[in-house]
């Protein structure tokens, strides 16, 4: 059995397409479709279901899969037990909400200094977007922030519930009567994030059940500018508490109750059921749960 052949299964059943698989591995279309009718024919197994334009697993296909991912996983620790001295290398590919960027960096000088061979690439996107690219095998790892997830063709490394609250300047009239009505949040600019991100949708459905909605002065993604202008007096704004929690410290911003509103946002970390955890991606997702 030709290793190559597997290893083009492999792309083929995460890209659900052989033209993807083609394209990833600088084939031509035929070339991967010999070698999965060849890898077919060693098995005799059908592996795809060719229905129009679409590929799909079959059930044999997906239990095929499940070895096919062992042979690789095994195949490549030998080549870094052979190359490295079993010193994990390889790059590993995340996607995640771009408020939790600036988390990622609590101990990631420590991280590389425990494992110089490996290299992230940080891809920011929304929820939706996120669970495509993992679908597609674009990425590897996803970390959302949003309500709680729960998908059987995905596996949960990591989840914690996050508080996410209303802040503005202490001196605001709304921070300093302390907890307020849903209807006086509309009497005031305020600066969100971009619509239809995470939590921000999260807010808009709370507000949109209630047949209100707020009137953003500005949107954008970064949640640390946003803190800064809402810092200057700018307005109020709704943000995950470890983003506000260096302005609420040093008195710079305040975070005030609304009454009978609350919103239930987690953390977590995903990788696709079918993936297979090669020893870099173990070390970034021990980090993640570390941190």
């Amino acid at each position: 059995m030709e290793l190559k052949n597997m290893r083009t299964f492999i792309y083929v059943a995460e890209l659900g397409s052989f033209t993807g698989a083609a394209a990833r591995l600088g084939f031509s279309q035929s070339t991967v479709s010999f070698q999965i009718k060849q890898l077919e024919e060693e098995l005799q197994v059908r592996l795809f279901e060719r229905i129009r334009h679409t590929v799909k697993l079959t059930e044999q296909g997906r239990e095929v899969l499940r070895y096919a991912h062992q042979m690789d996983k095994l195949m490549e620790e030998m080549q870094n037990t052979l190359r490295h001295e079993g010193v994990p290398v390889g790059h590993v590919r995340l996607a995640m909400a771009d408020s939790l960027c600036m988390q990622l960096g609590e101990g990631l000088h420590g991280f590389y200094e425990a494992h110089p061979g490996i290299s992230l690439q940080i891809i920011t996107a929304g929820t939706g977007e996120m669970f495509r690219l993992l679908d597609h095998n674009e990425v590897d790892l996803v970390f959302t922030l949003d309500n709680h997830i729960f998908n059987t063709r995905y596996v949960s490394v990591k989840e914690e519930r996050v508080a996410v609250r209303f802040v503005a300047r202490p001196d605001h009239p709304l921070a300093q009567k302390g907890r307020i009505s849903v209807a006086e949040l509309t009497e005031y600019p305020c600066l969100l994030t971009e619509k239809d991100m995470s939590y921000r949708r999260l807010l808009d459905e709370e507000l949109s059940a209630r047949s209100m909605e707020l009137k953003p002065i500005l949107e954008m993604g970064s949640t640390q500018t946003l803190c800064r202008i809402v810092e200057q007096g700018a307005g109020i704004s709704f943000l995950p508490d470890y983003v506000t929690e260096p302005g609420v410290r040093a008195g710079r911003l305040a975070r005030f109750e609304v009454e009978e509103f609350k919103l239930s946002v987690w953390k977590q970390l995903f990788c696709h059921r079918d993936k297979w955890v090669s020893p870099q991606l173990q070390c970034v997702m021990d980090y993640f749960t570390e941190v």
